[in-house]
């Protein structure tokens, strides 16, 4: 699905420099904001940087998609193996640089799928009574591990 939406995204003529809203002047381009610039508030352009440029032009709706996914992963028990649960700790970091090149209306899409799951299993999870561990997942994740031996 993702991989139809991005090459529609990409091919169509008639998505190009289509208006959205706010920002987002065109869905098939990345989002054209970036953290390292303040949103655009300092006049410096980050991917002009030589190696590492393309890596800096990190816009809102990528740093949106990754909370996203975030929040996604927390509202699932952590894995009892710990490579698996560092893996799904830092799946959403990688992704959230990943996808920043990606044309905006895929990551926006990918943003709002996330939302919706993260709502519908939540919303599933209640009213079968099982009790939602979001915020017991995220507190476990910051807290102090014991010392071993």
């Amino acid at each position: 699905m993702f991989f139809a939406l991005y090459k529609v995204l990409y091919i169509t003529i008639e998505m190009r420099h289509a208006p959205f809203f706010g920002w987002i002047n065109d869905l098939s381009a990345p989002d054209p904001t970036s953290i390292f610039n303040l949103f655009g508030l300092i006049p410096w352009d980050p991917s002009s940087v030589p190696v590492i440029g393309a890596f800096l032009m990190l816009g809102i709706w990528p740093l949106i998609m990754g909370v996203t996914m975030f929040v996604q992963m927390k509202l699932n028990p952590t894995p009892p193996d710990p490579a698996q649960a560092m893996i799904f700790n830092w799946m959403p970091v990688l992704f959230t640089f990943m996808l920043a090149s990606f044309p905006a209306g895929l990551v926006i899409y990918w943003a709002w799928n996330n939302t919706l799951s993260v709502l519908q299993q939540s919303f599933i999870m209640k009213r079968q009574g099982v009790k939602i561990e979001l915020f017991d997942n995220i507190r476990k994740m910051f807290s102090k591990k014991p010392a071993k031996g």
